[in-house]
């Protein structure tokens, strides 16, 4: 199984591009995601992951994610190797997003939208979305 998933926060706003010839638009950004465990002195680590999404998930992390929002995001690592300039072999890994949600406390983001590759959101109306009321009870 080929999976990962990082709960960090974006270092800088999303950056889009669309690739030529295919129309296809590619959104790439950065996440901080914080250590579980403390090192020998007390201190976490942080590392830092360059992610890529495309087509309408590329859409969706450019529309509505900020510099400093918290996420979550899951998807597959690629790696491909190319030769430069001076013909050496290189080597890159790649993080392709296939879910992305938002991870902030209601508190912190006035949106609770999440885009996966596998559903659009359902509320909507003529393409634009609703707020539903969430201070009634639930029927059950």
């Amino acid at each position: 199984m080929n999976k990962f998933q990082f709960m960090g926060r974006l270092t800088k706003d999303p950056e889009t591009r669309v690739i030529p010839n295919s129309n296809t638009q590619v959104t790439t950004f950065s996440v901080a995601v914080n250590r579980r465990f403390a090192d020998q002195n007390g201190e976490r680590k942080t590392d830092f992951f360059n992610l890529t999404a495309f087509g309408k998930l590329a859409e969706f992390c450019s529309k509505y994610y900020r510099k400093g929002q918290q996420v979550l995001v899951e998807g597959r690592i690629q790696n491909r190797s190319w030769d430069d300039q001076n013909g050496q072999k290189r080597y890159a890994t790649d993080f392709i997003i296939e879910n992305a949600y938002f991870a902030d406390s209601r508190r912190d983001s006035d949106s609770s939208m999440s885009m996966d590759t596998g559903a659009v959101p359902s509320s909507s109306i003529d393409g634009e979305f609703i707020t539903i009321d969430d201070t009634d009870d639930l029927p059950f």
